[in-house]
């Protein structure tokens, strides 16, 4: 992928993050992995192993659930920077009841000024019900502005449903 930034979305196990590690692995350059997730119980812990496994050797790690600032600064511009994934920092950002119009912002501007090839996974959840509970829809309403800011700063977006690519924006 010849863009600087990417973003690759889809909906829970429809293979967004084994397509957006091939992307990375396709450029040839050193590959940094921004690890987002807070792990607080054995179901996380056996999903991160699978995802660890599934990337397999060659990475470079940067744990972050926060700060965008910390985890694009560390990368440079002979990297590839994988984020994922971009929903599970927004849902730490909202369960720590943080400005999340704020922290959208932090994060774009990091991206932006990231010297690295930057690759974002997000989760696309606006395609289901409405949810029953009032924090549930506030977490997809806050993921949908998300992703528009996103995918409206990206040079490529794309979407996989099923294992299958679908460039929205861009090319890949």
């Amino acid at each position: 992928m010849a863009s600087k930034v990417t973003i690759i979305l889809g909906g829970a196990a429809s293979g967004k993050s084994a397509f957006a590690e091939q992307a990375c692995v396709k450029t040839g350059k050193s590959r940094v992995y921004w690890a987002t997730s807070q792990i607080f119980d054995s179901e996380m812990q056996e999903k991160v192993a699978r995802h660890v496994d599934q990337r397999g050797a060659g990475w470079t790690t940067i744990e972050e659930p926060y700060e965008a600032k910390t985890a694009l600064g560390a990368a440079q511009s002979q990297d590839v920077l994988l984020m994922d994934c971009a929903t599970m920092w927004l849902t730490n950002h909202l369960l720590a009841e943080n400005d999340l119009e704020q922290e959208t912002r932090f994060l774009l501007e990091a991206i932006k000024d990231c010297p690295a090839e930057v690759i974002v996974v997000t989760n696309e959840t606006g395609l289901g019900i409405v949810p029953e509970n009032a924090l549930a829809r506030r977490f997809r309403e806050a993921q949908g502005r998300l992703n528009i800011a996103l995918a409206a700063a990206a040079d490529t977006v794309v979407l996989v449903a099923a294992g299958l690519p679908m460039t929205l924006k861009g090319t890949t």
